[in-house]
């Protein structure tokens, strides 16, 4: 039986907690404290608290929690940043947006993530730091990194954008690298109900500045010690996160258990690869990505059923016209174009039920089913 099934449905989610968010945000608008307000600071504790950091600076998205990092970290033109080809292309706009040069290396082919193996050969007397991917819900290769860069005297930056909750080897995403970078899109296992972002940090100081830097470079007001910008997490954005925060682990359980039972039932259908997960890490599932040599077909097949997927991602940062005079060509980094040839979203969130899974792993089923 055919159904809509959307990628994420984030009208069941606000059903659970309505409740509890419309609590909070009449709150908001009670008090008229809509800009650095009382749910801010709260959401800032608790967000820190639960990531393990010493601090968390809200601020108003994920690509500004990018640049207020590479910003804190004195990174800015004439230096170089190390990233991964797979990955949005916010990963690299930011840091181009602070005049730096992105510097990128492929993919590992099972996890998707950064390929370590790759990073010592991409360093120049101008790389200053290495910036991650967590990419769909799996933490990067953390370790590696952070002893690649503590030997080159390099900053690392953890693009935790899809990792809210992750853990590697039992540490939580956002506390591994000097300084991480959160994004609270709706879609995200954390989201608010608009745009917002945040910075996480163990270190007091640069948690300091990116609090100057995102209210126009001022501590005091009408004082401007920097040349900032204004990048504040609304406090309605954050009332919205502070409902949902206590949910969050729950929430990513669900997803877990979802995408083991694709895994159960997808195995061995047709050429699909399914995504796998390093025994070291506590995958959150931000997405459930499979690969297939007839992804466009499958995509049509299931759009035409009802079932909302999407390519995350179908064109890799080097082959972008943004970047098209930055010299990188087709053929460069293989794996990602592979991946990005050949890798599927399925609906994944929460609130998914079996029947809607049943639905989905049927009309994938189907398509494989006949013939090619």
């Amino acid at each position: 039986m055919e159904m809509s099934i959307p990628l994420v449905d984030l009208v069941a989610q606000f059903r659970a907690i309505e409740p509890e968010v419309r609590r909070r945000l009449e709150g908001v608008f009670a008090r008229g404290d809509y800009i650095l307000g009382r749910e801010v600071a709260e959401f800032e504790r608790a967000y820190a608290a639960y990531c393990g950091t010493a601090r968390a600076v809200g601020v108003a998205s994920g690509l500004d929690a990018l640049k207020l990092s590479l910003r804190a970290v004195n990174i800015g033109p004439g230096d170089e940043v190390i990233t991964v080809a797979n990955s949005f292309v916010a990963t690299a706009l930011a840091i181009s947006a602070v005049g730096a040069r992105p510097v990128l290396v492929d993919c590992e082919e099972r996890t998707f993530c950064m390929d370590v193996a790759q990073i010592e050969a991409a360093i120049t007397d101008r790389t200053r730091a290495i910036l991650p991917v967590h990419l769909y819900g799996q933490p990067a290769e953390m370790d590696p990194i952070l002893e690649i860069a503590g030997r080159h005297g390099l900053s690392v930056i953890e693009d935790a954008a899809q990792a809210h909750g992750a853990r590697y080897r039992r540490r939580p995403c956002g506390s591994l690298g000097q300084i991480a970078a959160f994004s609270f899109y709706p879609g995200k296992n954390l989201g608010a109900y608009g745009d917002g972002g945040a910075v996480t940090t163990h270190d007091v100081e640069l948690a300091e500045r990116i609090a100057t830097l995102r209210n126009y470079g001022s501590r005091v007001k009408y004082l401007h010690e920097e040349l900032g910008e204004n990048s504040r997490l609304d406090t309605v954005q954050a009332a919205v996160l502070n409902a949902k925060l206590p949910h969050l682990d729950h929430w990513n359980q669900a997803r877990r258990l979802i995408a083991a039972r694709y895994g159960e039932l997808l195995k061995g259908v047709g050429d699909l690869v399914l995504p796998e997960v390093r025994p070291d890490v506590e995958h959150v599932w931000h997405l459930y990505v499979v690969r297939t040599r007839r992804r466009d077909g499958l995509l049509e097949h299931l759009r035409a059923r009802g079932i909302g997927v999407l390519i995350h991602y179908p064109v890799p940062i080097h082959l972008q016209p943004a970047y098209r005079d930055r010299g990188w060509r087709e053929g460069q980094f293989p794996v990602a174009e592979r991946l990005a040839r050949e890798v599927l979203s399925l609906p994944i969130y929460p609130e998914l039920t079996e029947t809607q899974i049943e639905a989905v792993v049927g009309s994938v089923r189907e398509f494989f089913d006949r013939p090619a």
